[in-house]
């Protein structure tokens, strides 16, 4: 049964016209400890959730919602082109929102709940969490979004989530992460050390746990494990604190770590695994600003095989996901209910000349 606007009314104890006047977006706001008392007793109720529910009730808006995090990263504009391709074949139109906004004064969790709370506002179909997600949720964000799933919404995240309800599709992350580093090994390659990304995200910590997993397996450790943030900036100041920890300040003091002119491409020296693509792309700028060779002196690798890196010299090392089927699997899951989430994703591993690599594998 719906909840009425004069049931959050007499919850919070103000007359019909104050209780929409604050939930109806209305100029005339009342106090602020009056508005915080009619929102509380609208949550409580899950008055907004209900008025949802009763227009999925009566038809299809044609709507979905896809959040990621950054919306110029090339990851998240393939996958958003896979979701737009699949949505369209059945009739929605694609709501996109990022949590990544410079000068945002709230956090990305925050963030990701604004967006999400818009979208159930617009009554859309479903809802697509592409961003990687948290190691705990957000409590805020997994209520609203359980809400929104018990009264007839859907929702899709990439990876596991505890979002009450809610479809997750399972990324090859670690398993990915696990064989870029096994067959780095077979090419001779030693010397370990990692950009793991925010590790309180699913995504990085589980391609982290897939490089120390191979690499414990050959009998190896990486030489360093440095954290940073899951974009350029991020790997190239990762780069520069993993250079310091391993004591190579620039080109000079590569001797005896990394291959000479004429040797075999660097597979005695350092290679860096970066947990994703655009922080290699920034791990190359940084070992560049250094007078570093790549892959003479230092070698990279990334995980994802975003499509700019064709633009990129010397070819990315990394893991390929197919970005635009996930994109296309996730919104299929997120608009026919009859559909399984239990897809297989494959990957590849691509070797390039960034990793010594004297002709691409895989590409």
């Amino acid at each position: 049964m719906s909840v009425k606007l004069t049931e959050v009314a007499r919850q919070a104890g103000v007359s019909l016209a104050t209780a929409s006047r604050v939930l109806n977006g209305s100029d005339r706001t009342p106090a602020a400890g009056i508005a915080d008392r009619v929102r509380a007793a609208a949550e409580e109720l899950g008055y907004v959730a209900n008025a949802q529910a009763q227009a999925l009730a009566r038809s299809t808006t044609g709507l979905v919602g896809l959040v990621v995090h950054d919306i110029a990263d090339p990851y998240f504009s393939a996958i958003a082109h896979g979701v737009q391709e699949a949505a369209l074949k059945r009739r929605h139109q694609v709501l996109l929102a990022g949590t990544d906004i410079a000068g945002a004064t709230e956090s990305e969790g925050g963030a990701e709940l604004s967006a999400a709370n818009a979208f159930i506002s617009y009554r859309t179909d479903a809802i697509i969490l592409a961003a990687s997600r948290l190691q705990s949720e957000d409590p805020r964000l997994s209520a609203a979004l359980g809400r929104y799933i018990a009264n007839g919404g859907r929702v899709v995240a990439l990876g596991a989530t505890d979002i009450p309800g809610a479809q997750s599709l399972a990324l090859p992350n670690e398993e990915g992460a696990a064989a870029l580093a096994a067959a780095l090994i077979e090419q001779g390659h030693r010397r370990f050390a990692i950009l793991a990304g925010p590790p309180e995200r699913n995504t990085a910590r589980h391609r982290v746990e897939g490089f120390t997993r191979a690499l414990a397996a050959a009998g190896l450790e990486p030489v360093a494990v440095v954290p940073g943030a899951f974009n350029s900036q991020g790997g190239f100041d990762a780069t520069l604190e993993c250079l310091e920890q391993v004591g190579i300040a620039d080109k000079d003091a590569v001797t005896g770590i990394g291959a000479g002119p004429g040797d075999d491409a660097g597979a005695a020296g350092l290679c860096l695994l970066a947990a994703n693509d655009v922080m290699a792309l920034g791990a190359m700028t940084a070992l560049r600003s250094r007078r570093l060779r790549i892959p003479q002196d230092v070698q990279v690798a990334g995980f994802d095989d975003i499509p700019t890196l064709r633009d990129h010299s010397p070819g990315l090392t990394t893991y390929r996901l197919p970005l635009e089927q996930i994109g296309r699997l996730a919104a299929e899951l997120a608009l026919d209910p009859s559909r399984s989430s239990d897809a297989a994703i494959a990957g590849q591993v691509v070797l390039r000349e960034s990793a010594g690599a004297a002709q691409p594998v895989g590409a």
